[in-house]
């Protein structure tokens, strides 16, 4: 009887042991961002839209917390907004390593890969060869194809990759591939070491070399990585953009992505200003392309890390997650064109219970934890001034950690500061104050936040300057107020609750 007892109290022991390994908080897991179960995350890759389901592909390791050799992870969703992780999509090969990448809908059956009236979705990919890199070569990094007949289900790769060998170039990666109707052929933008190079295709294997950009325009600071050319419309005009991700470099520091607009010919892209441009002006939004095949809407979604601190985050037993979703646009302030940044509508059906107020008038601090009543503290904020001075959003807890996102209207910039916001001695450049200049021009300012369990998304006059910063609090941040020394005329401010898209995976 006493053994009984005693394997009966082992057994309960060993179970409450294993739920609680299985329970325990993952106290900075986003919940409304997508992260993986587990496992090492960076680059989304081959993001496509087919038949009802957008699909994100990204850079996996699934050996580790932190980057290994590469994979291609995968993950769907109905609305961008709750994701399902799927099986691994890619697998290192021979060839190399899975880095970074695009995937197309081959409507046409251009390369001949679909079937009994099968419509291919095709990856384009860099192979990394360790193994040369190992042995000192410049051509370790080609392209390659893969293809899906079953909707991303499963893949098979083209037997006669590479497609587009190295010419000797050290950096030599990261395809974003798009078919240009114009010009009846596919326009491949690849990132060259400290440029962007243009390929075009009749049929996805066989490249011609059309053009090079950008050898003495914009930022150089580091390696140019993961672009994107697309155009968008304003006033009528079709106006293309050139995103191209640098590290380092960025204005923060770090890992950050710049852009140019100008025209596209089919072979060469003339850029319209040799103004140095950001997307986003906090660390955390890097290596962000756009989706295929989502018609008259652009949509992107980035890396929400960086390079200088993406390996030692404070996170188990996953790290990395993505930037929400995001519509970009054009607006023109002072005969200058800039690039626009709005979350996408589908995450409106998160929002939860709405708390508006019109008409505040605030000098010295006011709380608004009492009113918002959130102690998760997911919510999206949208607050409109009549008069532009300083103030600033603190987000806080009980431990005195704060995260605190504000406007300096002496330096005319937004700004995002971090350096109290819990875990910050990791890395020893994490904890600082990032800073945006302001564009927009008028007397007035709108600010649009969405804030997870360890992000903050800034969308400041609609979309003109954005930030996007993550921070790891000790505890939630369920308290929130608004300070100004000034004073400061709020028009309209609106706290909206958001709810989870679930927990792991999402």
């Amino acid at each position: 009887m006493y053994k009984l007892l005693l394997n009966t109290t082992l057994l309960v022991l060993l179970t409450y042991n294993a739920f609680s390994q299985v329970t325990k908080p993952e106290i900075h897991r986003p919940q409304y961002h997508f992260s993986p179960k587990a496992h090492w995350m960076n680059d989304p890759n081959g993001m496509v839209y087919l038949k009802g389901t957008y699909h994100l592909f990204f850079q996996y390791y699934p050996d580790g917390t932190t980057w290994g050799p590469m994979h291609w992870g995968h993950a769907t969703s109905k609305d961008m907004v709750r994701w399902q992780e799927q099986p691994i999509a890619l697998y290192p090969d021979s060839l190399g390593w899975i880095f970074s990448g695009s995937a197309v809908v081959d409507v046409n059956n251009t390369s001949g890969f679909g079937k009994n009236g099968q419509t291919p979705l095709v990856a384009i990919f860099t192979h990394h060869n360790s193994k040369m890199e190992k042995q000192k070569s410049d051509k370790f990094q080609y392209q390659s194809l893969a293809y899906s007949l079953d909707e991303g289900k499963t893949w098979t790769k083209y037997v006669g990759n590479p497609v587009l060998p190295n010419p000797g170039i050290i950096d030599f990666r990261d395809p974003k591939v798009r078919w240009n109707d114009q010009y009846k052929k596919w326009i491949m933008t690849l990132a060259t070491k400290d440029r962007i190079t243009f390929y075009s295709s009749p049929n996805l294997k066989n490249w011609t070399k059309e053009s090079e950009f950008g050898r003495d325009l914009g930022a150089h600071g580091g390696v140019w990585e993961c672009p994107d050319l697309f155009p968008l419309t304003h006033n009528g005009k079709k106006v293309w953009v050139l995103l191209v991700s640098i590290n380092p470099g960025g204005p923060n520091g770090g890992s950050a992505t710049q852009y140019f607009l100008g025209d596209f010919n089919g072979k060469t892209f003339t850029p319209n200003s040799k103004a140095t441009k950001w997307m986003d002006f906090g660390t955390d939004n890097y290596a962000g392309v756009t989706f295929a095949n989502t018609g008259e809407r652009t949509i992107l979604m980035g890396w929400m890390s960086n390079w200088q601190y993406a390996n030692v985050v404070p996170t188990d037993p996953w790290r990395s997650a993505n930037t929400v979703p995001r519509t970009l646009g054009l607006k023109e302030v002072n005969n200058e064109l800039f690039l626009t940044s709005a979350p996408v509508k589908e995450l409106d059906v998160l929002k939860g219970e709405t708390v508006p107020m019109k008409n505040l008038n605030v000098k010295g601090e006011y709380d608004l934890t009492a009113k918002t009543k959130n102690e998760t503290g997911l919510f999206k904020l949208d607050l409109a001034t009549q008069n532009t001075t300083d103030f600033s959003i603190v987000l806080a807890n009980e431990q005195g950690n704060e995260l605190v996102i504000g406007y300096d209207k002496a330096a005319n910039t937004y700004y995002i500061d971090r350096s109290r916001s819990g875990k910050v001695d990791f890395e020893k450049g994490f904890g600082k104050r990032h800073t945006a200049p302001r564009l927009a021009v008028d007397g007035k300012i709108s600010l649009n936040l969405l804030v997870d369990v360890a992000s903050v998304e800034l969308f400041a006059d609609n979309g003109l300057t954005v930030m996007t910063d993550i921070f790891f609090p000790n505890t939630p941040m369920n308290k929130l107020s608004i300070k100004s020394a000034t004073g400061i005329s709020i028009s309209s401010l609106t706290y909206t609750k958001m709810a989870s898209a679930g927990s792991k995976g999402l």
